[in-house]
Formats: structure tokens, sequence, C-alpha cells
């Protein structure tokens, strides 16, 4: 709970948060304002034309104040090339990028991507989002984590997801969620997601492989919450409920759901399950035998989240009625 102080600023748990600031320029200092002149920035973007040395220095700078300088990243903005200069140095075609300029420059645009009028301003440069997705495949393993964070991120605006899902970037990360290097699994992982809550995006996330991915992933133990979560949204697309039944999907969230003390991952694979009943008859013996040796949708159905019970007891009721059915034939 937030109460107000008699300061003017906000009390969180007995302690005292700042005042909101109305205008960001009253949290610069006067040593920062130098770095908000336009001629510094200009400068910067100047050298990431010239020399390879040149462009490491200006790329190292620019990722240092976009990251702890709000109203640095908002000045890009104002000036109508700035993308284009920023990422001049990773143009396509170009000679091969030095790793340490590479990595930079791709964190400066997640960077800049966290300011709101940036997005759309990141995302509609014809070049930006290529060279994003190039970068999920090429260079150090740091780069290709930055390029997935800064795709989620662009993509907290539904035209952006458009924008990245027609681009091809949900092979690139379901590829990086795939190699299953901690530091990147997550920033795929959470990329897709934002990325397919447009529809269009999930029939192409499927297409790519994403079912097959995430249920190995499940599988494992790793990043369930998330990637249970990302299954969850595919199954309201049709091939993605089909693919699922075909990969053995019924078996896995069945454990998940034995197994798990997630309430919220259980709520997810009950879900699923329940789409996949109503989707392929063929499945309903797996899960009665399931039933009949365990109870795992009983109990569910008696414990579970109010969804996760609700969703249990609609498959026991279809279980029961065809049961009932098949023994008056």
């Amino acid at each position: 709970m937030i109460v107000h102080s008699s300061s003017g600023g906000s009390m969180k748990h007995g302690v005292e948060l700042p005042k909101p600031v109305d205008n960001i320029d009253e949290a610069v200092t006067a040593a920062e304002r130098v770095y908000l002149q336009p001629g510094y920035i200009n400068s910067l973007l100047d050298k990431l034309s010239q020399s390879l040395s040149d462009q490491k220095e200006a790329a190292k700078e620019l990722r240092k104040l976009t990251k702890k300088m709000p109203s640095f990243r908002a000045l890009f903005g104002e000036h109508p090339d700035a993308i284009p200069q920023l990422l001049n140095p990773l143009s396509p075609g170009s000679a091969d990028t030095h790793p340490d300029l590479q990595e930079d420059l791709i964190t400066t645009v997640l960077n800049l991507s966290i300011h709101d009028n940036n997005k759309r301003l990141v995302a509609e440069d014809p070049v930006a989002i290529p060279l994003l997705i190039e970068s999920l495949k090429s260079g150090t393993i740091q780069t290709r984590s930055n390029a997935a964070a800064a795709l989620f991120t662009l993509s907290a605006l539904d035209p952006n997801k458009l924008i990245i899902g027609k681009s091809g970037a949900l092979k690139p990360l379901i590829d990086l969620l795939d190699e299953g290097h901690p530091l990147a699994m997550k920033d795929a992982a959470t990329a897709i997601f934002n990325i397919c809550f447009a529809h269009e995006n999930k029939g192409r996330a499927v297409n790519e492989g994403a079912v097959n991915v995430i249920l190995k992933k499940i599988a494992d133990h790793v990043l369930v919450d998330e990637l249970l979560a990302i299954l969850a949204m595919l199954s309201s697309h049709q091939n993605a409920v089909d693919e699922m039944g075909e990969l053995g999907a019924v078996s896995c969230l069945l454990n998940v759901i034995r197994e798990s003390t997630c309430e919220h991952n259980k709520e997810n694979c009950v879900a699923i399950l329940f789409t996949i009943c109503m989707n392929d008859r063929t499945k309903w013996k797996e899960i009665r035998q399931e039933e009949n040796a365990n109870g795992t949708l009983s109990r569910l159905a008696q414990s579970g989240t109010l969804r996760a019970k609700r969703k249990a007891s609609g498959i026991l009721e279809r279980l029961n009625k065809a049961a009932s059915l098949t023994h008056t034939a």
C-alpha cells in the first residue's frame, strides 16, 4: 500500500519514495547537462562513420549515456537521422562488425527502446528490426540476448508486434531459446510471448517450430513458468493444438500438474489440456488412464484456482459423459 507523506513524496512499506519529477530536466545534474547539448550527440553520431577506434569509442559512450540518462534517450526523437546514423556501422553489406562494437550498438538500441516515444521511431526505421534480427544470430551471447530484449521492449506497441513478426524475428528467437544459453533464453522467451499477442504471429511461431522447442524445454524443467504461458497463448491457434497432440503434450502437461507446486502453472496446463480435449477426442483415452491411475484432474478440480477447477471439471464431465454413452450403447 502507498500513502502520501507530508513532504509531497509517498510512503511504500514505511519507506519514503522520491517525489515524482514533472520536468525530467530537473533530475539532470549540471555535470550531465553538457551531454544534452545538440552538439554533443551529433559529435558522437558523426564518429560512427569514422575509424573503427572512433566508432568503438562513440558506441561505448552512447551505450553508457542511454543506460543512465532517460533525458539522453529522449534526444534521439529530436534528431530525425539519429537511428540510421547509430546503426550505420551495422549496415548490411558492410565489413564484419567488431563484436564489441556490435554489442554496444545493439545494447544502445535496447536502451533507447525503453523510452516510449522511441519505440515507433526504432521499429519504423527500415534497417533497425532487420539488424536486430541479424544480431539474434551472430555476435556475443550478450549481443544476442540484448537483441531479443530490444525486440521484447519494442513489441509493447501493437503495430510493432506486426512489423517484428512480418520481418522474420520469430525463427531466430525460437532458435535462441532452443540453444539453451541461460543468459539468452529468458529474453528470447519473453520476446516470443509478447510478439505472439498478435494472432497472426501465433501461426508464424507454430510454423517455425515453437511448440516442439517449448515442450522439450518444459520436459527438461527449463523456464517452465514462461514457456507454459507461451504455450497457453498459442493454444488459441488450431495448428498449435494439432501439433501439441502429435508431440505428446498431454503427458507432458499432466506431469507438470502432478509435480508442480505452482498453481498458475497448473492452471495453464489444464487450460491447454481443455483445449486439446475439445479438439481431439483421440486424447481422451490417455487422460482417462491418467485419471484412473492418479486422479490428477479430480484433485485439481477440488483444490486448484477457480479457472483451473472450471477447466478440470469441464474435462472430467466430457470424459464421464463419453464413458456413460459407451456403457449405454
